[in-house]
């Protein structure tokens, strides 16, 4: 039935635009022979199309559109009868003679216009009489384009001051009068529009009224454009008879889409003087009109204009817009009860942003308002609307993005109570936004309370929340969402050592209560901030050995620190562990704690010994134990020998002979220090060299047997090189005979049958000889030295 509903249309549409064109044809004709009699003729009968019932508004405004174009060219034509003598008195009684009224009265708009244009009678006398003629059709749909056009071919010839028009002193009230006039009788059109037609096509005719709307408002948009239209009058005739019809008329659309054109057309100082009269209309709309957005757009259209200039924000104080709007919206909100709680937020959302451009320094104002939105929110509980979710995102946002400074946002008491109704989900989306504020603007949180009131705002990140189980969390986002804490952690700094120790104790208690699954990610970064702060206490030359129970001392910040990896290792997490414990022992040791340094050692090698079962992993934790034992001198001479001792024991139990070989001879460092006052062990670095040696033949005997050929000489290579270290270092213990055979075992297993073909060993043993040419050729006591060596 639909189907053929829409057929039936497109034929009688076709049926309207051939009789047009036909009687246009006609038209025309009679226009080049100057024949007026059969030109309005003509044009009556062409005009007759447009008094079809027939067609829905969007078939009607085709056929109209080409009526209005035929219409523009009668127009010329009677300028031009007008210009060669004809009277447009009797022109504009003549085409009053039109059979039906519908063409009569777009001929008398027609002729009217060329009536004003000739000047030869007031324009408002020629507008007045128009629109009275106009009542002549109550049809909605045919007199509200019929309005229309009178509408479109007046707005450039009204009495306005400054134009050609202009008539006596009370030219621009005969201006708005003649605009309002139309505008109240299109809208009421326009609204009886929905009454047509049985009630089950209620939802089409709505449809189709919208699509019309923009007939209506175009006259808001000429009022606008009346240059006579001070604030005074605005405030005194325009607004009151505008809003009268917008109440009166009782209709959803008419109402919101009425009061959304005042809004947007009209300027904004405007809305400020008058901001009472704009208010005291909303309660008084239809319960169903969407008011959110109308206020919402009020209130964005003042804030706008708050930005634009500070020069305009005495008239916001002048007129107290923030108590009206707080008011009205407290009102509104209260009167609907049932009210979306999207809609409350939205408004709250709206009414904060205007705050914070037009009361910047205004905290109160602004804490003001999310009170009143946990008010509200109280009553409903956590939110699972997607919609409002987003809206209090916005909320929350607003003073984020106002003041670029969390510290601000911090201040006012209401805004955790707001974050507290956000589902999950989104309370981590808001703690991110509020992180990222932080890394963008580079604020530094000083105090321990803000740092304890920030973390209460982005708890969603440091703790696992009632809801949802873990397991539904992507493991992506976590681990962004982590790293973001992370980055965060970074950003608590105070200079004072106290209060930087106090900030310490209050992110661990908030870390260690967020779960395992999350210290990797929060552990180091919270251990770094400490050891700079024991950096900063050791350059401060703090009393190192004071009491252990005094808050901020080295010791006490080393103690937390154990606690803080024991936890990461529990987690588990025995590498990263490891490495922590390391960094840490390393920074007893710049403070001369050899017990505290011990310590962490020891720790680090039962991480080694107990959770470390990986091939890799134990090979890249021994070069890390290594490295950082080789660089400790607060050590005594036992503490020493047993750490080095468990070092090199290590290393002979690597899996891999390989890994055996270098680690072992990495260890020959632990007996050789570069600095003067350092271990300096000859004999012990020698032993470590020929056990890396003897394990290396090992190797090559087990590529022997397994393979049938060599194995690569890179081993006896890498350590020729240590022992050409040791030797330039001035290590008695290795001769030059040691280095000649050692570099003559190289070459009897390169030139060996079988012996495997290694490009990179044979490129490292060439390079080690031109070093060692090199060195011979320096000069000096280097020269000598290696004098004797034959390369």
């Amino acid at each position: 039935m639909i189907a053929d509903g829409v057929e039936d249309e497109e034929k009688w549409l076709s049926a309207g635009i051939a009789g047009l064109q036909q009687n246009a044809f006609h038209m025309h004709r009679a226009l080049d022979s100057n024949n007026l009699k059969d030109a309005l003729k003509y044009s009556a009968q062409m005009l007759s199309e447009l008094r079809t019932s027939r067609l829905s508004p969007h078939k009607y405004y085709a056929l109209y559109m080409r009526a209005f174009d035929e219409l523009r060219k009668l127009e010329m034509f009677f300028h031009e009868e007008t210009r060669r003598g004809c009277s447009i008195i009797e022109l504009y009684e003549l085409v009053q003679h039109a059979g039906n009224i519908l063409p009569r009265l777009y001929l008398l708009c027609t002729v009217g216009c060329v009536y004003i244009k000739s000047k030869e009678a007031p324009a408002k006398d020629i507008l007045k009489d128009l629109v009275e003629m106009c009542r002549g059709i109550q049809h909605p749909l045919r007199g509200l384009f019929l309005r229309s056009y009178l509408s479109q071919v007046s707005k450039d010839k009204l009495p306005d001051i400054g134009s050609e028009y202009e008539g006596d002193a009370d030219t621009v009230t005969d201006a708005v009068e003649f605009v309002l006039q139309n505008f109240t009788e299109m809208n009421k059109l326009w609204v009886r529009m929905q009454y047509q037609g049985p009630a089950r096509e209620k939802d089409r005719r709505e449809k189709e009224r919208s699509e019309l709307r923009d007939l209506v408002g175009k006259n808001l948009h000429v009022l606008s454009q009346i240059e006579g239209v001070d604030l005074d009058m605005y405030k005194e005739s325009v607004l009151p008879r505008v809003l009268e019809q917008v109440v009166n008329c009782k209709d959803e659309l008419a109402q919101y889409y009425l009061m959304d054109c005042i809004i947007q057309v009209f300027p904004d100082e405007y809305h400020l003087q008058t901001l009472d009269v704009l208010l005291g209309a909303c309660p008084q709309l239809q319960p169903s009109v969407d008011i959110k957005s109308i206020l919402s757009s009020l209130m964005e259209r003042l804030s706008n204009y708050a930005a634009s200039s500070p020069e305009v924000l005495p008239e916001f104080l002048q007129v107290d817009a923030f108590s009206k709007l707080n008011s009205a919206i407290g009102k509104i909100i209260e009167a609907q009860a049932d009210m979306p709680v999207v809609a409350v937020v939205t408004l709250h959302s709206s009414l904060l942003t205007f705050t914070l451009h037009v009361h910047p320094d205004r905290l109160d104002y602004a804490d003001q308002v999310l009170g009143s939105c946990v008010k509200k929110l109280s009553v409903v509980g956590k939110l699972d609307d997607s919609k409002a979710t987003k809206q209090i995102v916005a909320l929350l946002s607003a003073p984020l993005d106002k003041y670029n400074d969390v510290i601000t946002a911090l201040k006012l008491s209401n805004y955790p109570r707001v974050m507290e109704y956000l589902d999950n989900e989104t309370n981590k989306v808001m703690a991110k936004i509020i992180i990222q504020s932080i890394m963008k603007n580079e604020t530094y949180i000083s105090t321990g309370d803000k740092v304890e009131a920030l973390f209460e705002l982005i708890k969603g990140l440091i703790k696992d929340m009632d809801g949802p189980n873990d397991d539904e969390v992507d493991e992506e986002d976590f681990k962004e969402e982590q790293n973001a804490v992370a980055r965060l952690i970074q950003m608590l700094h105070n200079n004072d050592p106290e209060e930087m120790f106090k900030i310490i104790n209050i992110v661990r208690k908030h870390i260690l209560a967020g779960g395992v699954k999350r210290l990797s990610f929060t552990v180091p970064p919270l251990v770094f901030s400490s050891l700079k702060l024991i950096k900063r206490l050791q350059n401060q030359d703090v009393d190192k050995s004071g009491d252990e129970a005094e808050d901020g001392t080295p010791k006490k910040i080393f103690q937390l620190l154990n606690q803080l990896i024991e936890a990461l290792s529990n987690a588990p997490a025995p590498e990263l562990a490891l490495r922590l414990y390391l960094q840490c022992a390393e920074a007893a040791n710049d403070t001369d704690l050899e017990p505290v340094a011990c310590e962490f050692f020891t720790q680090a090698y039962i991480l080694y010994e107990e959770e470390i079962s990986g091939s890799r992993e134990q090979v890249t934790a021994l070069y890390l134990i290594i490295g950082t034992l080789q660089r400790m001198h607060v050590f005594g001479v036992e503490n020493r020998d047993t750490l080095t001792h468990k070092a090199t024991g290590y290393s002979a139990k690597l899996l891999k002979k390989p890994d055996q070989c270098r680690a072992v001879y990495a260890c020959s460092h632990l007996f050789w220090a570069n600095d003067q006052d350092g271990v300096r062990d000859g004999e012990r670095v020698l032993l470590c060299l020929k056990r890396a040696l003897k394990i290396a033949n090992a190797a090559q005997q087990m590529a022997n047997a397994t393979r049938g050929s060599g194995g690569s000489v890179m081993l006896f290579i890498e350590i020729l090189n240590k022992y050409l270290y040791f030797f330039e270092k001035g290590n008695n213990q290795i001769t030059v005979n040691t280095i000649q055979d050692l570099m003559e075992l190289i070459t009897t297993e390169m030139q060996s049958e079988n012996a495997t073909t290694d490009p990179a060993a044979e490129a490292f043993f060439a390079s080690t000889l031109r070093y060692i040419q090199f060195q011979k050729q320096k000069g000096g006591a280097v020269s000598e030295k290696y004098e004797p060596v034959k390369a």
